[in-house]
């Protein structure tokens, strides 16, 4: 214990960093042969390439994850029992641990991994897009992030480091309270930081408007492209706001000016005004990106389409838009007059209704469906239950007279926790087991997933619903010592968060055995055959193989057929013939029957994990179904020139018994796979084209 007092708590803090960043840096050296160094380099640092990019998104955003929840762990730690417990009296380190875990989490864990690498990886993939628009902007703006943490991380080590909150109100971040340079470095970070996403929202938007399928209306892009174009508009329209407020309070600090200073003419509230209308907007930020990933996983456990695409799409462009009109929810105990608090009051609970429209859909997506308990489909499940709670407990607090009683306690900590340690978090841990299979190439254990699943379920509700208990008692965020009434249950949730804390480890045992066991990932993995669709699919066959084989013999006793062309003839059948049973063996590279549709996403389309470079020439996205011409209005009947017509870009189209045509939907792969050769099923026969 004596050595311990010897050293600061910063001190502690800069050398575990130092030792996390020399064991990276280590292991990236040693397991890389010296002469493939440079390739590495060209491959990962300056590559262009979507979906590399999107895994250096992930990974940054896993590593200063695991940063952040150890600084949560410290809090809980000192915040076990009443009293001083392991920082020694040490409130302002406290206080800068605290901050550090929000900012961490806000700009450089969710978002980087919702928004940079899932959305990286998959919404060029989705809409059927070689790449980004603009892939050097997209490089550029990745590693804007590192210099962005690392100021963040060096403010920490300045003097006391910066005990403001994530939200650096003044007057604690002015001058007076913190007098060196840690709050300046971390307005450049979040300057860097702000720089990087709208530099990715832009890029983001032009891809999805411009690079997306030519058969695909905007209403029929998948719901996760959708809901990165509506972060990605929030992302432009919010953070410019945020910009502008740390500037002033930076001029204030460093060039003498009083924005913020009630002596010099400034306004105090200015600031919250400003800083609020870019954070209530970022809350949306960072969960929007969860909904659309979370919409994709209800889809395909559920084996039906998304219940309402258009409304889905609606509610989130509505959340968009309300999130800019009720910032001042935030500040209903800084002065606000009566009318200004009733109309934030009543535009919150306005919000709450485009977020119902989302949890009903889902709802009904499930309702009938035949729902598949795998690991993705329980984050969904628990996402649902768990943003729900979070949304709720929002209205609550969104009542201006209630707020007065709970603002700044505990209760508003559970509140933002659930809708996003519980809602960001459970979606980013419903994407990776979704996808993990399509980005490495290797299926997870299963059993380890769901093990993981219940661990995560009960550890944050372990730590995070007994807040609301605390806050409802009256006791304050954002304080190191409490009354010994309180210590019941923070002993209690510092349980939980250590129960938390072992999730997330067994998290990374499960990434772990992802990739030491290597279990082979097929093109889609979520395809569930039950014994009727089995027995089904092979009676289908057997009438495939009967028909293949009496056109042989009726060719063969042809002789009116010259026998180049009867040879040409034969070898074509023989090998559509072995194509069939491949495709019902695999049941991968063609769906037959319409109850065999479960996924209207292309992803599934790729070998997993992808090629480097994918549709680099379009897919032709065709939808095939008895009420084929109503799905193109006036693209059939009327020859709009506005409208794309539906065998656009085939050839042979009128050999096609388009009005046998039974599958309701389906999505062809692209030429590179498949030779310009696009199957069609009808009821009798299959044709090629």
């Amino acid at each position: 214990m004596s050595f311990l007092t010897d050293l600061t708590l910063q001190q502690i803090w800069f050398n575990f960093l130092k030792l996390c960043l020399l064991y990276v840096v280590y292991i990236v050296w040693e397991e890389t042969l010296i002469d493939n160094r440079y390739n590495i380099f060209e491959r990962w640092i300056w590559t262009t390439n979507h979906k590399r990019i999107g895994i250096l998104y992930i990974f940054f955003g896993l590593f200063n994850g695991f940063l952040a929840v150890l600084l949560s762990v410290v809090m809980r730690l000192e915040l076990a029992f009443p009293g001083d417990q392991i920082l020694f009296g040490q409130y302002q380190f406290y206080n800068m641990i605290t901050s550090m875990h929000g900012v961490l989490m806000l700009f450089v864990v969710v978002m980087p991994i919702l928004f940079g690498g899932f959305g990286n990886y998959f919404a060029p993939i989705l809409i059927g897009a070689p790449d980004m628009a603009f892939p050097r902007l997209n490089n550029f703006s990745f590693w804007l992030l590192p210099p962005s943490t690392l100021l963040a991380l060096a403010a920490t080590f300045v003097s006391e480091g910066f005990g403001t909150g994530w939200t650096l109100y003044p007057p604690l971040s002015s001058l007076q309270s913190h007098s060196t340079m840690s709050v300046d470095l971390l307005i450049l970070s979040f300057h860097l930081a702000g720089a990087s996403s709208i530099i990715a929202g832009i890029n983001f938007i032009c891809t999805i408007f411009y690079f997306k399928s030519e058969a695909m209306y905007m209403k029929d892009i998948p719901l996760f492209p959708w809901s990165i174009v509506v972060t990605s508009v929030m992302v432009i329209l919010a953070l410019p706001v945020l910009a502008a407020a740390i500037t002033l309070l930076l001029f204030d600090r460093n060039f003498n000016t009083s924005f913020y200073d009630p002596a010099g003419g400034g306004d105090l509230i200015l600031y919250q005004h400003l800083f609020w209308f870019f954070g209530h907007p970022e809350v949306y930020i960072l969960v929007v990106p969860g909904f659309g990933i979370i919409s994709q996983v209800i889809a395909t456990f559920s084996q039906k389409r998304i219940f309402g695409q258009v409304p889905m799409i609606a509610a989130m462009i509505l959340i968009g838009v309300v999130g800019f009109l009720v910032w001042a929810h935030h500040m209903f105990t800084s002065g606000i007059d009566t009318n200004t608090k009733a109309y934030f009051t009543s535009a919150t609970m306005v919000i709450a209704i485009p977020t119902g429209i989302k949890i009903f859909n889902w709802l009904a997506t499930m309702w009938g469906g035949s729902i598949w308990f795998y690991t993705p489909m329980l984050f969904a499940i628990g996402f649902i239950l768990l943003f729900t709670l979070g949304g709720l407990t929002g209205i609550v607090v969104a009542n201006a007279g209630v707020d007065i009683s709970l603002h700044d306690t505990y209760y508003v900590v559970a509140h933002f926790h659930y809708v996003l340690s519980m809602g960001a978090v459970v979606a980013i841990y419903a994407g990776f087991y979704y996808w993990i299979g399509k980005m490495t190439g290797y299926q997870y254990p299963e059993e380890l997933g769901k093990i993981h699943f219940w661990l995560t379920f009960i550890g944050v509700n372990f730590t995070f619903f007994p807040m609301h208990f605390l806050g409802l008692a009256g006791m304050p965020r954002r304080i190191s010592d409490y009354p010994d009434m309180y210590q019941k249950w923070n002993t209690f949730i510092t349980f939980g968060a250590m129960f938390t804390f072992f999730s997330i480890l067994f998290f990374f045992y499960v990434i772990y055995k992802t990739l030491i066991l290597q279990v082979p990932c097929g093109r889609n993995p979520w395809i569930f055959v039950t014994i009727t669709q089995l027995y089904n699919r092979l009676k289908q066959l057997e009438k495939e193989i009967i028909y293949l084989k009496s056109f042989d013999l009726a060719l063969a006793s042809n002789n009116n057929i010259e026998g180049n062309i009867k040879k040409d003839i034969k070898n074509s059948f023989d090998s559509y013939y072995h194509f069939t049973i491949l495709n019902y063996l695999t049941t991968t590279k063609l769906i037959l029957v319409e109850y065999g549709i479960k996924t209207t996403s292309l992803e599934w389309t790729l070998t997993s994990p992808p090629l480097a470079h994918t549709f680099t020439t379009p897919p032709k996205i065709i939808t095939t179904a008895k009420h084929y011409q109503d799905y193109r209005w006036g693209a059939v009947e009327k020859k709009s020139k506005n409208k794309l017509g539906i065998f656009a870009g085939l050839q042979n189209v009128n050999s096609l018994d388009s009005g046998n045509i039974y599958i309701q939907k389906v999505y062809l792969f692209s030429n590179l796979q498949f030779s310009n050769r696009f199957i069609y099923t009808v009821p009798n026969l299959s044709k090629a084209v």
